[in-house]
């Protein structure tokens, strides 16, 4: 965890709850600390908070076991992707000591990629299933760091979410995380304003 974040019996409960609106694997795994410019809310608290979301983001259909030491290795490559997506924002390249420890991540053996019923899944390996499962986020990063949308990772432009995801539109000039959840928001508080300042 970082040292800076809030501690876990301080989190609402609504800010328990995983996103995925990011549209990428390595972002919505930045997303398990909500509020970052705020309440800084740690949703992974404990190993099988790692293990949930592992299964939520759809990444394994089983429950993996996680450690101690796994839920410390899913912070720090988590913190790694984070600043490596921020500074891509900001115009720079990922720092020396970001880009070791997700290389580090990506260096050990993924999830295995089965067939199944028709559609391709993904299973643990016999042993160190959380090393794969962190590889699998690991090489997602490297995937969207080195790739065509490196530069269209974005910052949501709404005050009250800054969640961080990837523009995938034509032009390249989406603002919100989701035209429908922050995009509405941000148009309805743009309409009370307008409707505000014609009463005023």
């Amino acid at each position: 965890m970082k040292p800076d974040a809030t501690p876990t019996q301080d989190v609402p409960p609504d800010e328990l709850v995983f996103n995925f609106r990011s549209g990428r694997l390595c972002l919505a795994f930045v997303a398990t600390v909500g509020e970052r410019w705020r309440g800084n809310y740690e949703r992974l608290r404990a190993p099988e908070d790692v293990a949930r979301w592992y299964r939520e983001a759809g990444l394994l259909d089983e429950t993996i076991a996680v450690t101690q030491s796994g839920l410390d290795a899913a912070r720090t490559l988590r913190e790694a992707i984070h600043c490596g997506a921020k500074a891509l924002i900001a115009g720079r390249r990922p720092v020396d000591a970001d880009e070791a420890l997700i290389n580090a991540a990506a260096a050990e053996p993924p999830l295995i990629p089965s067939f199944r019923r028709g559609t391709r899944r993904l299973r643990a390996p016999e042993t160190d299933a959380q090393a794969a499962a962190l590889s699998t986020v690991a090489r997602d990063a490297i995937d969207l760091f080195a790739g065509e949308y490196a530069d269209r990772i974005r910052e949501c432009a709404s005050p009250e979410c800054a969640l961080l995801f990837v523009d995938t539109s034509r032009p390249g000039r989406r603002r919100w995380c989701s035209s429908d959840a922050c995009g509405s928001k941000d148009r309805s508080a743009a309409y009370r304003r307008r409707q505000h300042g014609q009463q005023a």
